[in-house]
């Protein structure tokens, strides 16, 4: 014998009382089906910067989550000129929940402000994973896959005016190209609809910054430039997504 399903026997009891109570059978609301957990790879879409960073928090997608203190979802205003991207939290990161506040993050603040930006006032600053990598290595393409859809709503909510993308990592990432930082930089490419320009990460100029700091510097006048030129958000330039 073919049983029935549990929504359609409770029905058939309800249904059983009343006639039993009343002999009428009483209007019932429909039940609803409770809303299915989320997929792997996908997080609901929510609706603030507070929501999302919650979300974050709350992360499991990738092996990243079990090993981190917190997770770093971002820091900055909400209608930023500048979405900075960086590549992972480090261990000062990882321990304040907070992007970019070692010497790193004091360098990039330098940077930011030798042209007229800052996190406090018209920036937004984030990474391409949310949670440290082990020894502050490089994320693994897995886990910046993983976290991907965290920048994207992050970019939905934000609606920069710029990306700029700090290093190797994120510069390929972003753009789509698996090509040389020297090859990304110099050049107007695009995310989602977003202008995007690519520069060298802090802790590497800070390793070498007779090398890199004068490209730095060039790449961060032509952000000056552009932004001065183009007061709308979203406009595409070439390559990327």
């Amino acid at each position: 014998m073919t049983s029935l399903p549990a929504e359609a026997f409770e029905e058939l009891l309800n249904d059983f009382e009343d006639l039993l109570l009343s002999g009428v059978r009483r209007p019932r609301a429909v039940p609803q089906a409770p809303p299915s957990p989320p997929l792997p790879g996908e997080f609901p879409a929510a609706e603030t910067l507070a929501a999302l960073a919650e979300a974050i928090e709350g992360c499991r997608l990738c092996p990243l989550g079990s090993g981190r203190t917190r997770a770093v979802p971002g820091e900055g205003v909400s209608r930023p000129l500048v979405l900075a991207v960086g590549e992972g939290p480090g261990q000062e990161e990882d321990l304040s929940g907070r992007p970019f506040v070692g010497p790193a993050g004091q360098y990039l603040d330098k940077w930011l402000s030798s042209v007229g930006l800052s996190r406090k006032t018209n920036c937004y600053i984030a990474n391409t994973v949310k949670c440290r990598p082990p020894g502050n290595r490089d994320p693994v393409p897995e886990e910046t896959q993983a976290c991907l859809p965290y920048l994207n709503r992050q970019l939905d909510l934000l609606k920069p005016r710029f990306i700029l993308a700090l290093g190797r990592v994120s510069g390929q990432l972003l753009s789509g190209e698996n090509v040389s930082l020297s090859r990304l930089r110099g050049r107007l490419l695009s995310y989602r609809g977003f202008p995007l320009l690519v520069t060298y990460h802090p802790s590497g100029v800070l390793r070498n910054p007779d090398e890199y700091r004068p490209l730095v510097w060039e790449d961060l006048k032509r952000l000056r430039d552009l932004l001065r030129s183009a007061p709308e958000a979203g406009k595409t330039g070439e390559g990327g997504e």
